[in-house]
This record gives C-alpha cells, structure tokens and sequence, in this order.
C-alpha cells in the first residue's frame, strides 16, 4: 500500500474537478462520470449509456483511483522527502496533468533536487491549455501551491 493522500488534497480534487452524477464527455470528449473518473474500480470505462451515480460512489471511484494509480505514480516519481500537504498537492497536480507530465516536468526536477522554494513555483506554470491560460487552470494551480506550502 503506498502513501495516502490527505483530506486536504482529496478535498482540494473536488473542488476543481467538481460533481456530475451523470456520463458525460471531459475536455477530450472521454466519458467521464463524478469527480473526473473515467474507469471504475474494475477497470471499465465508463460509457455513456451507465447510469447515474452519487457523490459516495463518485468518492470511492476518486479515491480508488488515487490509492491505486496516483499516489503510487508521485511516490515513485519523487526521490526526496515531502510532508503530508507538499505530497497531496503533488498527487492533485498529476490527478489533472497526468503521471506522465508530472515525470517529464521542472516541478519534479525540482522537488528531486529538494528545491522547495522553485518547485512551489512550478506549479503556477501549469496554468495552460492549448496555449491560452485559463483561469480556472489558474486559480487550481495557486490552491495546489498554496497546500504544497502549508
């Protein structure tokens, strides 16, 4: 079993990727149900036809997914010491960049190199999509810093 994340980080998820009880088609035209999910616990898509489900369901297929992709996929990643905060600001951020960005990323040298300070500010970087800042991008990457720093 690999490091959980906290509540704070699970909480911090929520909020940006909010709650649809219902499929419906993400930013790459992905079903995607609840908090961003786009599998459940067995590993089946979800599709668009599935039923809709509740925000207890959409927690469980939420932390599912973190417990068993996320925060093995951070904990491999970083080489140094993080505290609680500073881990689950990490797992939020590759929640919604994925595990691949976050390997490939100055925040991991970073954080590898045990510069706190410049990986804070890393995460305020990854405030684009398809070049044009977003502020909803934006406002997750100042509250993903933010807990890294609490």
């Amino acid at each position: 079993m690999s490091r959980p994340i906290n509540d704070m980080g699970i909480q911090l998820i929520k909020e940006f990727e909010g709650f649809r009880s219902k499929p419906y088609l993400d930013a790459v035209s992905k079903p995607t149900i609840g908090y961003g999910s786009t599998f459940y616990e067995n590993n089946t898509p979800v599709k668009m036809s599935d039923p809709a489900i509740d925000e207890t369901r959409a927690t469980q297929l939420l932390k599912n997914k973190l417990n068993t992709e996320f925060c093995p996929g951070v904990e491999k990643a970083v080489t140094s010491k993080l505290t609680d905060n500073q881990f689950a600001a990490c797992v939020c951020f590759a929640y919604n960049v994925g595990l691949g960005n976050l390997k490939q990323s100055t925040l991991l040298r970073c954080l590898n190199a045990k510069n706190y300070k410049d990986a804070a500010g890393e995460f305020l970087r990854w405030n684009k999509a398809g070049g044009i800042v977003l502020p909803g991008l934006t406002r997750r990457r100042e509250a993903e810093r933010l807990l890294f720093l609490a």
